[in-house]
């Protein structure tokens, strides 16, 4: 993929989507997160922004109904669950972006779907060109994991976390800025182990070495899942984009964060 290069370089927002849905209930956004997620991000003023937002509990109960990820099985039923589950993603977009609308961000929507194909689950294939012009022109790109068509799985879910760093890498980022329900990455699952500490700093040797550590002790995550969703950030940090994850779900964290000012969470690096 050819790199844009953009004045200034853009800033990548990922906001999870357990961040802005209800997870223990499916189809039901958290509606006070996203407004006031609207407004921080309003407030904040972010020229060249691009964000990403996750499926929590609008995406992900259908694609697992559907077996959407595992790929197309010459199913009828499975076109449909490919139907629901990009429109599931619709909806929740819509209310994310409705908010941002009202609070006078100048977004527009872009379904993944209708511009990247992907290719064994990985991105084959992105059009930059519309989001590039949105961008020139002023406008703000805000994408979602979706269902996307696949060259070699018939569909599959791209994860907003892989396009979060495609496109950083695709535009050549200043940083990314990944919004979670807890405070960063900890050494095990802070939901789970009041003992867990925070890793305030991470290079990217020391974020390989602990994606190893658990393949080679066949361990489950210990971070809670949240490892495997940052080593999606590993091709971004090798081109020298940084990424910080800070807790979304926390009043101000995000504004601070777009601002570059201090803020409690996990910076990774190159070195």
């Amino acid at each position: 993929m050819k790199v844009l290069e953009l004045s200034p370089k853009p800033t990548v927002l990922k906001i999870g989507g357990s961040v802005i849905t209800r997870k223990e209930k499916p189809f039901t956004a958290n509606s006070s997160a996203i407004r006031r997620l609207a407004e921080e991000i309003s407030r904040a003023n972010v020229s060249q922004l691009i964000i990403i937002h996750g499926g929590g509990s609008f995406g992900h109960p259908l694609a697992k109904q559907y077996s959407i990820k595992e790929g197309y099985r010459g199913k009828a039923a499975q076109l449909l669950g490919f139907s629901k589950t990009h429109q599931a993603m619709v909806t929740l977009n819509k209310l994310f972006v409705d908010a941002l609308i009202q609070h006078n961000i100048p977004v527009v929507a872009v379904s993944p779907s209708s511009c990247i194909v992907t290719k064994s689950g990985r991105i084959a294939t992105l059009l930059e060109e519309p989001l590039k012009n949105l961008l020139q022109t002023g406008f703000v790109p805000v994408l979602y994991g979706d269902a996307v068509l696949d060259s070699e799985l018939g569909f599959t879910i791209l994860s907003g976390d892989q396009l979060a760093a495609s496109l950083a890498t695709q535009f050549n980022a200043e940083r990314i800025l990944m919004g979670i329900d807890v405070d960063g990455l900890f050494t095990t699952d802070p939901k789970k182990n009041l003992a867990a500490s925070l890793i305030r700093h991470c290079t990217l040797h020391e974020l390989k070495a602990m994606q190893t550590q658990i393949k080679e002790t066949n361990k489950t995550d210990v971070t809670g899942g949240m490892l495997g969703k940052i080593v999606e950030l590993t091709p971004a940090i090798e081109k020298g984009i940084s990424a910080l994850i800070v807790n979304a779900a926390k009043p101000k964290n995000v504004y601070a964060a777009l601002k570059g000012e201090k803020v409690l969470g996990t910076l990774i690096q190159k070195i």
